[in-house]
């Protein structure tokens, strides 16, 4: 991986560091008890955040996490989320990326299958 593809996880309620890079926020709804000032953002792409019915059946399941990644894959394909990925991708070609969740467990949330996506390209 090229230092112009570097992608971390981490979760949206841990202090912003210098090594983050461009921070985006990848959830569909925004963070409770975040202030927009302390998570420090350079985006927030709503649209790339999994469908409602998908976050609800999963429900953060770890026994559930790989039919999760599937389907969450396939979903990345549609219209609905393309221009958000498109988006996504050029954020990690131009910089570090540091995608940001809400998740209890970030290395089970659908920032970890972004990451995922964007090292195999």
């Amino acid at each position: 991986m090229s230092d112009k593809h570097q992608v971390q996880v981490r979760r949206i309620y841990d202090d912003p560091v210098n090594s983050d890079g461009t921070r985006i926020l990848v959830d569909r709804v925004w963070p409770r008890g975040v202030s927009k000032d302390k998570a420090a953002l350079d985006d927030w792409l709503k649209d790339l955040a999994p469908s409602t019915d998908l976050r609800k059946w999963y429900s953060h399941d770890p026994d559930k996490f790989d039919e999760f990644s599937r389907r969450y894959r396939e979903e990345l394909g549609d219209d609905d989320h393309a221009e958000a990925l498109t988006q996504l991708k050029d954020y990690a070609q131009k910089n570090k990326l540091t995608l940001l969740t809400a998740s209890k467990r970030d290395d089970i949330s659908d920032a970890t299958v972004l990451k995922k996506v964007l090292d195999e390209k």
